[in-house]
């Protein structure tokens, strides 16, 4: 094997506050698996804060510290989703996003100030998180005829696959999590069972 393929991320959402002359920087994390899931994370925050002035975040995707998105959400340039950001990388957890909500206090901080408040709260946020380590896997679609049913479940059982959704109708579908570092074995042993077709969706 040419690469790790364990990572760390947060178990469940955390929350974590600070204040600066009167501005007050409230920090969300949340472990997530793609960029879907921000938009409707941002509009339950922005109707759970209505009147909260930036909503600046950042997210990573991936062991691979070059898939992130960052976002400033109206603060100058390079003073919230990017010191979001590298708390993440400093703490070197993946596949989580973070939204740090402004309440805006009536006095300007400058850039370092900025810089310094929303990297706090974004430390704040991981703080109180749960820190587990986890593996890189890849998600496939199993389909197959109810034939070869007894196969397919068997392959499971005996692989330890994790499933993460079956839907037994005219086809039959599975979806499983087969760990990076096992995967051509897995494919080859799908291959082997007549009709059992796998395709690739993506990788958490």
């Amino acid at each position: 094997m040419l690469f790790d393929d364990n990572y760390k991320t947060i178990a469940e959402p955390s929350e974590g506050v600070f204040r600066d002359r009167g501005s007050k920087f409230i920090g969300y994390a949340y472990p997530i698996l793609s960029d879907e899931a921000v938009k409707a994370i941002l509009l339950k925050l922005r109707s759970e804060h209505a009147k909260a002035r930036h909503f600046c975040w950042a997210l990573r995707l991936s062991p691979d510290r070059g898939v992130f998105r960052i976002q400033d959400d109206g603060e100058p340039s390079g003073t919230a989703g990017r010191p979001i950001l590298n708390t993440m990388l400093s703490a070197d957890v993946t596949n989580i996003l973070i939204v740090v909500v402004r309440y805006f206090g009536g006095t300007l901080l400058g850039v370092p100030g900025l810089i310094n408040a929303y990297k706090t709260a974004a430390v704040e946020a991981l703080k109180a998180a749960t820190i587990i380590e986890k593996t890189v896997n890849d998600i496939y679609e199993l389909q197959f005829d109810y034939l070869v049913m007894n196969d397919v479940m068997r392959l499971i059982k005996e692989e330890k696959l994790n499933v993460l959704s079956q839907d037994f109708d005219n086809t039959c579908s599975i979806k499983i999590e087969v760990r990076k570092a096992s995967l051509n074995s897995i494919l080859g042993k799908i291959e082997k069972i007549e009709g059992l077709k796998a395709k690739y969706l993506f990788t958490v």
